[in-house]
């Protein structure tokens, strides 16, 4: 599979994992202090051939994120769960550790460009199926985050990440559909 827009990481060990997945050039930000040089490197990579930011599903990784969404715009995003980003043995959590078919759908989802917009998703709706203010709430977003391939996101930041992404309604309500089937599944 070979990707056109470059793939920023964090390091050599992610980039030696996305290059046996894919075929791909990365951008390395060495760490979550983003320099100003990795920042330019990114902007030229946007302009060019598009930038996927693909991070550790952990605080440093989604500060990263944070800091390089704020600086360079219209960057895609692909996203691991956690589960996924865990090694066989031992500790730690990435991308690195990640199966290369999990490294792929993470990046074929990133690559999906979602159309016609129908309606946008609202709080309201994001309380009426138990995404905030429920006792499930936070394991329902994990699962969406999986489901959507956008990653977990707080209440708070959850309707942010939808609309960033442009969800589709439609594509929304057939994951909160898979959710509530597999939750039932599972009693």
């Amino acid at each position: 599979m070979k990707i056109k827009e470059i793939i920023v990481v964090e390091g050599k060990d992610d980039t030696v994992a996305i290059q046996r997945a894919v075929n791909a050039d990365t951008i390395e930000t060495n760490g979550s202090a983003v320099s100003d040089e990795t920042i330019e490197k990114i902007r030229l990579a946007q302009k060019k051939r598009g930038v996927i930011i693909f991070t550790d599903p952990d605080y440093p990784g989604q500060r990263i994120r944070n800091i390089i969404t704020e600086r360079v715009s219209g960057c895609k995003h692909a996203f691991l769960s956690k589960d996924e980003a865990r090694p066989k043995s031992g500790k730690g959590i990435g991308v690195e550790h990640a199966s290369l078919e999990s490294i792929r759908e993470a990046l074929k989802a990133a690559q999906q460009e979602w159309i016609n917009v129908e309606e946008e998703i609202s709080k309201q709706d994001l309380l009426d199926v138990g995404l905030i203010g429920g006792t499930q709430a936070k394991e329902r977003r994990e699962k969406l985050g999986i489901v959507l391939k956008i990653g977990y996101a707080n209440g708070k930041q959850l309707h942010k990440r939808l609309t960033m992404f442009q969800i589709p309604r439609a594509v929304f309500i057939e994951a909160i559909e898979r959710i509530n089937k597999e939750d039932v599944n599972n009693w």
